[in-house]
């Protein structure tokens, strides 16, 4: 059966729409995306400031901020998303997934206290984002994440941004990377019902681990785990947050 002009018609002014608005995502320069990432770097200064009591400092480690000004975020999300990468909140990649909030890739990355000689674990890859910042601050970064479409298309970004000095894995996170251990650092971007043994077998003596811990139905909280030079382990709540769950075999 014909479709009626009128359902024609809806089909064209739909078509335009989209158009329209492809058209004004991908007006927007390099240029542009410089300045709105160096005033996001401002907005994730100020939010830090506002955070003090919880994260203990006005200022992050300007290492990390230097990163978070250089890794372009716009090409970690969607096409269709990037108008709206430097605005700082999480935004969907697909899957069921979102990229995290810059506030909390920066805070997140400065609790890891990152150095040039670190090897560091991340669980939940995503889009990559996050990996990408700790490439710019130490030697290697092994990340896993478990959906694959998503952790390959991470790969193939990764590799177009430069950041050589990651390897992505498919698999289940919540075991680690047991061929890589042990980590300086390991980090998590979804949230556990509880702090996975074989990360914390897999942590350094001197390490550090950041991880949210809660339900989806629950308040989570982001929480510090130091492993002292002797194995002693602690952990500390800093801040509530709210993440995806991690997901897996466990």
């Amino acid at each position: 059966m014909k479709p009626c002009c009128h359902s024609r018609l809806c089909l064209l002014g739909i078509s335009f729409v989209l158009c329209v608005v492809s058209s004004a995502a991908g007006a927007i320069g390099e240029q542009e995306f410089d300045r709105q990432r160096a005033a996001l770097v401002k907005v994730i200064e100020q939010d830090v400031r506002d955070t003090s009591l919880y994260l203990d400092k006005e200022a992050l480690d300007p290492r990390v901020m230097q990163a978070m000004g250089k890794v372009r975020r716009h090409v970690f999300v969607p096409e269709y998303e990037r108008r709206l990468a430097y605005r700082n909140h999480p935004l969907p990649i697909g899957h069921g997934q979102t990229i995290s909030q810059p506030y909390i890739v920066a805070i997140m990355t400065d609790m890891l206290k990152p150095r040039p000689d670190h090897k560091v674990l991340e669980v939940g890859t995503g889009s990559g984002y996050q990996a990408a910042v700790l490439a710019e601050l130490v030697k290697r970064v092994y990340t896993i994440e478990i959906i694959e479409p998503l952790g390959e298309r991470a790969r193939t970004t990764l590799l177009q941004t430069g950041h050589n000095n990651v390897e992505v894995r498919i698999g289940d996170g919540y075991y680690g990377w047991k061929e890589h251990a042990p980590f300086d650092a390991i980090v998590v971007t979804a949230a556990a019902g509880h702090i996975p043994p074989p990360l914390i077998q897999q942590l350094k003596p001197g390490g550090r681990m950041v991880i949210p811990v809660g339900s989806r139905f629950m308040t989570q909280q982001l929480v510090l785990v130091e492993k002292s030079y002797e194995g002693e382990v602690t952990t500390r709540q800093m801040l509530p947050v709210r993440f995806v769950p991690l997901t897996g075999g466990h």
